[in-house]
């Protein structure tokens, strides 16, 4: 063997393990991605792959309310008629739109990271002349949300998207007031029969341990949805 190609691969060995030292050093760590996810673990959890706008038509299904009882759902938000709520992974605006009509003197913040969910969004927004809706364009590390301003922010089967979830945590935790709750609704993973794929699933003992560490806790939980767990946490520090 080349002296020279001896050196080459000596010093790639040594980038690719400074490389991995340095990942692992961080609060994400990686590894081979499996079928549907990342391949990059938080609190022992691998983070799924976010569904694209292609997977809108599915966000609208007419047997959805069969299917999740997204009616009961609306009907137990922690929200009054003046709230202003964020709706993070927007999406189409399913839950968004709804929460409108429950907040007349409210606000919704529809907040979303991709274009065509963007542009969805602001096309149904026209549709449906909701002025109480604000569409947000936020990333993948913030929503883009005024500090202080909203008092619930609810993820609809999206937290276990989220590329980032420490970072958006902490931007959440900046937008709430001071008596803001996060609310996240997740298919349970404690439930084999529930027909969705394992890493769009979690377990409410996964969940809390994931919120604790960003510095939040459960402040109720409810199980009266078909196939979602209900959680809805609050600020200990």
């Amino acid at each position: 063997m080349a002296l020279s190609l001896l050196i080459s691969q000596i010093g790639c060995t040594q980038t690719n393990k400074q490389k991995t030292k340095n990942q692992t050093d961080t609060i994400y760590k990686y590894r081979t991605p499996s079928r549907d996810g990342t391949g990059k673990i938080y609190q022992g959890r691998e983070i799924s792959y976010v569904m694209d706008a292609s997977g809108a038509s599915w966000l609208e299904r007419n047997n959805r309310n069969e299917e999740e009882n997204t009616t009961l759902a609306m009907d137990k938000l922690p929200i009054n008629n003046k709230s202003v709520v964020a709706d993070i992974g927007a999406g189409s605006g399913y839950y968004s739109f709804k929460i409108a009509q429950k907040v007349k003197e409210g606000k919704v913040y529809a907040v979303e990271i991709q274009d065509d969910f963007i542009t969805l969004l602001k096309k149904n927004q026209q549709e449906k002349v909701f002025k109480n809706v604000e569409v947000i364009k936020g990333t993948e590390q913030n929503p883009n949300l005024p500090a202080n301003s909203i008092d619930l922010a609810i993820m609809v089967d999206v937290y276990h998207e989220l590329a980032y979830p420490q970072e958006m945590l902490s931007a959440l935790a900046k937008a709430l007031k001071a008596n803001g709750k996060i609310l996240l609704l997740e298919y349970r993973e404690e439930d084999p029969e529930i027909a969705i794929k394992p890493l769009h699933k979690m377990s409410v003992k996964q969940v809390n341990k994931e919120m604790e560490a960003n510095g939040f806790k459960l402040y109720k939980r409810e199980e009266f949805l078909p196939i979602q767990h209900f959680l809805v946490y609050e600020k200990i520090r």
